[in-house]
């Protein structure tokens, strides 16, 4: 079951053959962590929402108001007998049908659906993850490359290279040869006391966790916080790589191509991600 404007339905009945974000792309879309009834960081989750469909030109209706949209989500978590376990949501935002490139309508209509998490704070994976960088197609720095879209077709492609070289994950460039991204989520590099990430201005996603994260190590007056571009020569000259989203929190990367990884910074920066939930929820 799903929320489509506001209705709880199947939902195989939602996707018509002319929905604009099938056809053309013309969607945004946001995936919180709700954890026990708990929408966490939700406001950040709001409000870029809101700044993504502004951007895109969508009319946003009156009602929707971040109290209204938090209605809708509980109401399905309810509805799904969810809402004493941590959940995964997506909520997607698509322009109405009508038109062709050229939208009839600014109107929008919303879908939320919920899936279970087996987590409720993040753990840390001590697993192997290695990566490496996809170079077969490169990302745009603009505003709308800092959106979270569904014109994901770099990603996917990336994804299905990732599976097929025995990687977990690779970092994306921009058309500039900057290291932008991961496939899944923000990237954060550690060389001494200095923690960098990539500046929006790159095209990196405007990510809700990377939001956190750096606002937990400008707490940390052992760390100096960077966003500034990262070359991919930096990468094998760092002391750590991490990958960061709302559902995983932060990941580490184990190994790139030859170089292996510690993880000691992200121990520290996950415990305090952990006390920052605890202290919301």
């Amino acid at each position: 079951m799903v929320n489509f404007n506001g209705k709880i339905i199947d939902e195989t009945q939602v996707i018509s053959i002319n929905n604009r974000g099938l056809n053309y792309g013309d969607a945004l879309f946001e995936t919180i962590k709700v954890t026990h009834g708990k929408l966490l960081f939700w406001e950040d989750h709001y409000f870029r929402l809101m700044a993504s469909m502004r951007i895109l030109r969508m009319e946003i209706p009156m009602y929707f108001t971040m109290e209204f949209l938090q209605e809708q989500i509980l109401e399905l978590l309810s509805h799904k007998e969810l809402l004493n376990k941590s959940v995964r949501v997506k909520m997607f935002v698509n322009r109405v049908e009508g038109g062709l490139y050229l939208p009839e309508s600014n109107n929008i209509d919303f879908l939320i659906s919920a899936r279970p998490l087996e987590s409720d704070f993040y753990l840390l994976n001590e697993s192997p993850y290695q990566v490496d960088l996809f170079k077969d197609y490169y990302l745009s720095p603009s505003l709308l490359s800092t959106l979270k879209t569904n014109n994901k077709a770099l990603h996917v492609v990336g994804s299905i290279y990732a599976q097929e070289n025995n990687l977990n994950n690779c970092l994306v460039l921009n058309t500039n040869k900057q290291v932008v991204e991961a496939l899944n989520g923000n990237l954060f590099l550690v060389k001494g006391h200095v923690i960098k990430t990539p500046p929006l201005m790159d095209g990196c996603l405007k990510g809700i966790m990377r939001k956190q994260l750096i606002e937990i190590i400008k707490l940390m007056p052992e760390y100096t916080l960077e966003e500034s571009s990262i070359s991919p020569f930096e990468l094998q000259k760092a002391d750590e790589l991490f990958i960061t989203n709302v559902i995983v929190g932060i990941q580490p990367i184990t190994k790139y191509r030859k170089k292996q990884f510690d993880n000691e910074v992200c121990k520290v920066l996950l415990q305090r991600l952990n006390v920052k939930i605890r202290l919301i929820t």
